[in-house]
């Protein structure tokens, strides 16, 4: 089988390329550098000319708390149209299996926890990521739209909090783990006294280690009749307090966590119901902290590339 992944220079997109190779596909797709998405005619050339069998939409603007607050219009904007071009396109080239990669903050704010796949647009969204959440709930829309119409075989995946190698350890745009973790490998290489932690350390948080989420959505791909809109987690919620204090471990800092109510919690609590993928045979085998040990290496190992960010 053919597959192109769409993102395959991202976290998810490499694990992804790794994962599947190792498990006989033919595995294609080029970088946000040789193929611009936002760019109508040339995803749909790309999409047309390779003819992939299947199709894992791995690609998104993505960022933490600060960069989807400040930056909406892109969060929003760029997401419709990267999903838009590549969905369309697949239709086109006549892809038979495109999974198409969400997020758990498409869920509303207050929804009943675990979170379950029929909980989506059920009430209010969290404010601080209104914009991205949008363009997701718009993406599955799309999928199941094109289930409805046309009858192909489309199904969207939804991962909690995903990190590992390969992840985004920008102190503005990251995600919370990974920010987190170069906060605390920069204090102890500074000897610095304290760790500022965004909120007040109590929102509980759920994280998939990304190769889990590879094989995870692999499974799936390979399914000849799943639920259309399928979480993909752990099912283990942590509080932000515990993920400093374990990355504090992990990374063997001695300071403080000095934590800022004053900054946004997000969310109060987001742990996914994940039986629907459960009762398919998949579960995540990669526990939190062996998880942070091993993100933890891989940073140290290719830290020079990250300095002045």
């Amino acid at each position: 089988m053919k597959l192109y992944i769409a993102g395959i220079g991202g976290m998810l997109g490499s694990a992804l390329a790794a994962r599947a190779k190792c498990q006989g596909f033919e595995v294609v797709g080029k970088s946000s550098s040789e193929l611009n998405l936002l760019n109508r005619d040339a995803v749909f050339r790309e999409i047309c000319e390779t003819r992939p069998d299947a199709l894992v939409i791995a690609a998104a603007k993505v960022g933490g708390i600060k960069a989807n607050v400040e930056f909406p219009v892109q969060f929003l904007g760029e997401n419709l149209q990267i999903q838009g071009n590549l969905l369309d396109a697949a239709f086109k080239a006549e892809v038979d299996r495109v999974i198409f990669i969400g997020s758990s903050c498409i869920y509303p704010r207050d929804c009943k926890q675990p979170i379950s796949e029929d909980s989506l647009m059920t009430g209010p969204l969290e404010s601080t990521n209104t914009a991205y959440a949008i363009a997701k709930i718009a993406g599955i829309q799309l999928v199941e739209s094109y289930r409805i119409q046309f009858g192909v075989d489309w199904r969207s995946v939804l991962p909690c909090n995903l990190y590992g190698p390969g992840d985004n350890f920008d102190l503005a745009t990251g995600h919370v783990l990974s920010s987190l973790l170069r906060k605390f490998a920069k204090s102890l290489d500074e000897n610095s006294p304290a760790v500022e932690i965004w909120g007040d350390g109590t929102p509980i948080r759920e994280f998939l280690y990304v190769e889990d989420a590879a094989d995870g959505i692999l499974h799936v791909l390979a399914q000849d009749s799943t639920p259309s809109i399928l979480n993909l987690g752990s099912g283990h919620g942590i509080t932000i307090r515990e993920l400093a204090e374990l990355i504090s471990h992990v990374v063997d800092y001695q300071g403080n966590l000095q934590f800022n109510p004053k900054m946004p919690n997000g969310t109060p609590k987001k742990v996914l119901d994940v039986s629907r993928i459960t009762q398919t045979g998949w579960s995540a085998k990669v526990d939190i902290l062996d998880g942070i040990r091993k993100t933890y290496k891989w940073y140290r190992l290719q830290e020079g590339s990250f300095r002045g960010g």
